[in-house]
């Protein structure tokens, strides 16, 4: 009976230590060198990207210059996105973060979105943004955020910014990924090829054929 009490013992401990080290073995690991300059022209798909030779690695793999100026956001969101991603940003790899330019024009939105990958931190640079997300019992939070103020959103959550204030706005939104990702409800619906079959959103959104060709319509270019 002892032995066997202590065989259930050793078990136990074996479990305990396991669950308290899967965070770790869960989460991304951390770099192993100084740096990893992503090799964007490498044949070799891995889940990010391989390493530069050390020898061909040069200054300017760890600067970008691409957040300088704001795109033109005459479309009808009244949005655009400068993206500092690895894949534009090579010396971000293997280092777990990046960061995204957005401008909106007055009243513009950046329509509700998720990045599967990544937390974000969105700090306004001018204007005033209404920054909102849900969570999974459908609760919304959201706060005006104004110029030099942060808002946080978790990883996953959809999420968006609207332009408040009454002139053009411009806000950072920092990320705990190389590349966080981006999902785009509407597009995911409306503008996928091949398309979404009409049955599945005529049941979805309780709509008729014609009233989804028309919502379908506005989406054709994205």
């Amino acid at each position: 009976m002892a032995s066997s009490r202590s065989g259930m013992f050793q078990v136990l401990l074996v479990v305990a230590a396991a669950l308290a080290a899967a965070p770790c073995v869960l989460s991304d690991p951390p770099p192993l060198q100084d740096f990893c300059v992503a090799d964007l022209k490498a044949a070799t798909a891995v889940d990010g990207f391989p390493c530069k030779p050390a020898s061909t690695v040069v200054d300017d793999d760890f600067f970008s210059a691409a957040m300088v100026s704001g795109p033109s956001t005459d479309n009808p969101f009244g949005v655009n996105s400068t993206r500092a991603t690895v894949s534009a940003f090579p010396g971000l790899n293997t280092l777990g973060l990046s960061i995204t330019r957005t401008d909106l024009a007055p009243g513009g939105i950046n329509p509700p979105h998720s990045h599967p990958r990544g937390s974000e931190l969105v700090l306004v640079l001018k204007g005033e943004v209404m920054v909102g997300f849900t969570t999974a019992t459908n609760q919304l939070f959201s706060k005006v955020v104004k110029q030099n103020e942060l808002y946080v959103v978790p990883r996953g959550l959809q999420h968006y910014q609207l332009n408040v204030g009454t002139g053009d706005a411009v806000f950072m939104a920092m990320f705990d990924a190389q590349s966080p990702g981006l999902v785009v409800p509407t597009l995911g619906l409306f503008a996928t090829k091949p398309a979404m079959p009409m049955e599945v959103l005529t049941k979805t959104f309780l709509m008729g054929e014609d009233e989804v060709s028309a919502m379908k319509s506005k989406f054709v270019g994205f």
